[in-house]
């Protein structure tokens, strides 16, 4: 983050963080805390944008499924199982399939779009959205900001490629497990 990050304007800083979670959610997160470790952005200002820009990605993910779901032109694209069985599936599974693809780089894209096509209830599709961001974006913005802590100290000019390593460690083993973990019926 350079000198113009520290000088702007607090809602400018904010809106720069909800648009970046748009973009890449978790790299967002990281440098948002390494930015509050610094003293770039208030701890309240930093979490409360990423938390508004995480849930409302998730809501959009939900929409475009549902939209998929009802715009004809979409729906000659999809193979997917028939809609009564994977309505049900996804009614009865909705909470624990949010839970575990919030934790599962990778994985919210097809199943929040697909909770969204099969219609699976939205009020505990939200709730188990934004509870899970609430853990999650927590999580991650904690320990990014000790580790950001402890690079900067230790690390000096060479941080940014701690930043680089972590960001990309994040991404593999998501992406690791991702591959390892199977849903079944």
């Amino acid at each position: 983050m350079n000198a113009s990050w520290t000088g702007a304007a607090w809602w400018a800083k904010g809106l720069g963080i909800i648009i970046g979670t748009f973009i890449l959610e978790d790299a967002t997160t990281i440098l948002a805390a390494m930015a509050a470790d610094q003293g770039k952005i208030d701890i309240p200002l930093a979490l409360i944008a990423l938390y508004i820009g995480v849930a409302v990605g998730d809501l959009g993910l939900y929409g475009l499924g549902a939209l998929g779901g009802k715009w004809p032109p979409a729906q000659r694209w999809l193979t997917l199982p028939k809609h009564d069985r994977g309505r049900a599936w996804f009614a009865r599974n909705v909470v624990r399939t949010v839970v575990i693809s919030r934790f599962i780089p990778g994985a919210r894209l097809p199943l929040y779009t697909a909770c969204g096509f099969f219609r699976a209830p939205f009020g505990r599709f939200a709730l188990s959205a934004v509870g899970a961001t609430l853990i999650w974006t927590s999580l991650l913005f904690g320990v990014s900001m000790h580790i950001g802590n402890w690079m900067s100290a230790h690390l000096a000019s060479w941080r940014w490629l701690g930043i680089a390593g972590f960001i990309f460690t994040m991404l593999f083993v998501g992406r690791l497990i991702a591959r390892l973990q199977t849903f079944s019926d």
